[in-house]
């Protein structure tokens, strides 16, 4: 009775989101670039900033270092590799959502040759094939259909964010097709693998990290700098650039990306 419940469930929350798709594509296109910094709760932010800062010190980061130096690097990147597989069926989802045809057919791509040639996502095949990753997220597909990118925030737990990006998050989370495809032990090894990636990438972006957290003079108003700027500058991509140009250097770009 609660796995019919939960199918219903699912059903309809797919039907409502595909009508909130189709009602949005079809009365706007994306919003204008967003400028500037929209930071009204500021005083709230900076306290959930701190809370973060402790978190990363006393937990965080040495959970990353320590799972950087027991988990051996060909072991971390098989991690990563899976991780990212099982992001594309959201990726592909997002992708038809924003009427990007061609991305979301690379993607379908890259789930279909990870998961054969690349023996189930353990192997990125489909990058050494010339099939680069296509990352998107509900956050965008909001910004395609017209939503301006809202104030920002920083979030509990998962940093920085936007209006417009913690309900993309909240609407990944809850429509995620791995999550609601499978049954929920496998669906919960599948996010304590994605925990796993997360705590890969803190240890490999440590130096950025910390010298963001730790040395800046204001390491809220330095997180928030980036964090808009990167983001701006990736919706911008493919459409001219959104508060950036082709120069931007992204601090958090895999250095294990093809």
């Amino acid at each position: 009775m609660g796995l019919n419940n939960s199918l219903i469930s699912g059903r309809s929350a797919r039907i409502l989101l595909a009508s909130i798709a189709f009602g949005l594509l079809a009365a706007c296109g994306a919003p204008p670039p967003a400028e500037g910094i929209n930071d009204p709760y500021e005083a709230t932010n900076r306290k959930v900033h701190d809370f973060n800062r402790r978190l990363d010190e006393a937990l965080v980061g040495p959970a990353s270092r320590g799972y950087g130096s027991v988990v051996p690097e060909p072991a971390q990147r098989v991690v990563g590799n899976v991780a990212r597989t099982l992001d594309l069926p959201g990726d592909i989802m997002n992708n038809l959502l924003q009427g990007r045809i061609a991305n979301a057919a690379t993607n379908t791509l890259r789930l279909a040759t990870n998961l054969t040639m690349g023996v189930g996502g353990l192997f990125d095949a489909a990058t050494a094939l010339g099939l680069p990753q296509k990352p998107t997220d509900f956050g965008e597909t909001l910004h395609v259909w017209g939503m301006g990118e809202g104030a920002y925030l920083e979030l509990p737990f998962t940093g920085p964010s936007t209006t417009r990006d913690t309900v993309g998050t909240l609407v990944d989370l809850a429509l995620n097709p791995v999550r609601l495809a499978v049954p929920p032990r496998e669906a919960n090894a599948a996010t304590l693998l994605k925990l796993f990636s997360r705590l890969g990438d803190r240890n490999r972006f440590s130096n950025t990290v910390e010298s963001i957290l730790y040395e800046s003079a204001d390491s809220y108003a330095q997180a928030r700098l980036l964090y808009l700027q990167n983001r701006r500058f990736q919706l911008g991509r493919g459409a001219g650039a959104v508060g950036g140009d082709d120069d931007f250097i992204d601090p958090y770009e895999d250095p294990y990306a093809e």
